[in-house]
Parts: C-alpha cells; sequence; structure tokens
C-alpha cells in the first residue's frame, strides 16, 4: 500500500443521518381532485340553520321556565337538570345563528 489509507466498505458519509421512513398507516396520498374542490351546500345549511335556531331558542326559554320553577335537590329532573338543557341549548342557537352570519358573508362573496 502506497501510503494511501483504504477505507473500509461502508464508511463514505454521503450526508446527514436519515433513518428510513415507515409508511404511516393515517398518511395516504390524495388522489383525484375531491378535496380541494369539495364545497358545502350553503343552501341546505341556511335552511337547517333557519330552522333550528328558533326551536332552540324556544328550548331555551322553555328549559329556563322550567327550571325557575323547579325544586332545588327534589326528584328528578330537578332544577340542575333543567339549566343544563337550557344552556346546551343556548349553545346550539348561537352556533347555529354564527353558522348563518358565516353562510350570509360566503353568499356575499359568491364562495
Amino acid at each position: 500500500m502506497r501510503g494511501s489509507k483504504r477505507r473500509a466498505r461502508g464508511s463514505v458519509v454521503y450526508g446527514p443521518y436519515r433513518p428510513p421512513e415507515r409508511p404511516q398507516r393515517w398518511r395516504h396520498e390524495r388522489t383525484g381532485t375531491e378535496p380541494v374542490t369539495a364545497r358545502s351546500d350553503l343552501k341546505l345549511r341556511r335552511t337547517l340553520s333557519l330552522i333550528f335556531a328558533p326551536l332552540f331558542l324556544i328550548g331555551t326559554a322553555g328549559f329556563a321556565l322550567l327550571a325557575s320553577q323547579a325544586v332545588s335537590g327534589g326528584p328528578v329532573p330537578n332544577r340542575g337538570t333543567y339549566v343544563l338543557f337550557a344552556a346546551i341549548c343556548a349553545a346550539l342557537a348561537v352556533i347555529a345563528v354564527i353558522d348563518l352570519v358565516v353562510i350570509a358573508r360566503r353568499m356575499s362573496t359568491g364562495r
């Protein structure tokens, strides 16, 4: 050997080490154009929101009225149950109204 160092096979460094990629079950290649061009049916969403927003507001008022007349600590359903139902109806009414605002904005921009 004429003064040159011999390298062992496989000792050549090609760059930073990257572990081999393992296939992930939840990641898959997107095929087609559906996820890019998908649109929701705004007219159906508007109709459903227009129907359910008043119903949830009526439910909120009804359960609040029942909660005001119920005896605290009485038999089930007691005041706490009616308050919980009124709060759930109020939250759903707020979501329906917010959805109506979003739908109106999207329909005005033409999306």
